[in-house]
């Protein structure tokens, strides 16, 4: 079923043109906040050589010369052993990392609306969002998000549901760092869910709990586009590099038991489209009245939400003119996503490769 409505979402995107407009005449399928059902994990252990002895490592090759192939098994098993460490991985291998994130989406769909490609997204991005210019602390590299207290940061409240669904994989392949497979899962969440191919490469380093990075480094919904310039200024975005990352908003619902806001912002939260800017511009939006914080509503149907944070996109003359032009222009939305995207999760990532070494990733059909 998973299959049939992905392939759904793009035979309708290839039908549409560029330019046009999505929006249901009448709304059949309400949409309720789920109940969250987490799946119980013990924290994963981060193993290192200290407390191996050469016993062990005997006994370990004494298994490899008696049965062929142990070492392969150790490899796919996420062991510790030599095949793993000297493993040099190609584009193909990242290719099957994809495939089985790819995979995955399609088979796991207890998720909000049906889809945990959103909430991938949502970890790439906030893995990332952390850089800091100034002082090149931050980023993707490194994957501090395991740890606490960054884990327990506000902003990232509900990505243990996207940490817990990448795991698998991990330990599928576990040659790839985390800091490589949170991004690489975002890159594979956009294109599965319908949108733009994202050039990715590989080369991010794990760190440990001393390189997390302080609370409020990623932005705060509740507030103006004073606030949101100054985090996105200190990553090194300009104003249209804003706009165009904002409208990942496309994907994905709030979560009051999260951020506290409540909803999503369109009526196909598991497509990347350009639907939240055209919606931002056109709808007449209102503020909610309920027992939350202050968010606004649409005014046609009342179930779809924005913060006052979007909401400051079309209040500034600046922000408001890439708004509007991404609105009506699917394509340029799609190419100017890309490129800001993948800067995102490049940002103060030490690679050895140049850029023009990045993988394009083949969609699953």
């Amino acid at each position: 079923m998973a299959s049939a409505a992905r392939s759904a979402s793009r035979a309708f995107l290839r039908s549409t043109s560029a330019t046009s407009s999505f929006r249901p005449a009448a709304r059949s399928t309400r949409f309720a906040l789920p109940t969250q059902t987490f799946r119980a994990s013990g924290r994963r252990g981060y193993a290192s050589d200290a407390g191996e002895t050469k016993s062990s490592n005997t006994l370990l090759w004494a298994g490899v010369a008696l049965a062929g192939g142990a070492g392969a098994y150790f490899y796919l098993q996420g062991g510790d052993s030599v095949t793993s460490k000297n493993f040099v991985p190609a584009k193909e291998d990242y290719q099957k990392v994809y495939d089985e994130i790819a995979r995955r989406l399609a088979d796991e769909t207890d998720y909000d609306d049906g889809s945990y490609g959103p909430v991938l997204v949502r970890l790439a991005w906030h893995a990332s969002g952390t850089y800091d210019k100034e002082t090149g602390t931050g980023g993707s590299n490194g994957a501090t998000m395991r740890f606490a207290p960054e884990s327990d940061h506000g902003a990232n409240a509900g990505l243990k549901a996207a940490r817990d669904f990448l795991e698998p994989v991990k330990a599928k392949f576990p040659w790839i760092t985390y800091s490589d497979l949170w991004t690489l899962a975002g890159s594979a969440a956009i294109q599965e869910l319908g949108g733009p191919a994202i050039p990715w490469r590989p080369g991010r380093q794990d760190k440990d709990v001393a390189a997390c990075t302080p609370d409020g480094r990623l932005p705060d919904a509740s507030k103006d586009q004073r606030h949101v310039r100054d985090i996105f200024y200190r990553m090194g975005f300009n104003d249209q590099e804003i706009v165009a990352l904002i409208g990942a908003h496309a994907l994905g619902r709030a979560h009051p038991d999260r951020s506290g806001f409540d909803g999503p912002w369109n009526f196909s939260p598991t497509v990347f489209t350009n639907e939240f800017f055209r919606l931002l511009v056109d709808e007449k939006w209102q503020q909610r009245k309920w027992n939350g914080p202050a968010q606004f509503t649409d005014k046609t149907t009342k179930t779809l939400m924005m913060l006052p944070a979007d909401m400051a996109f079309i209040k500034d003359k600046e922000f408001k003119k890439h708004v509007e032009r991404y609105a009506r222009d699917s394509d340029a939305f799609f190419k100017d996503f890309t490129e800001v995207y993948v800067k995102l999760l490049e940002l103060g990532v030490p690679f050895t490769t140049k850029p023009e070494d990045r993988y394009v990733f083949k969609s699953s059909e």
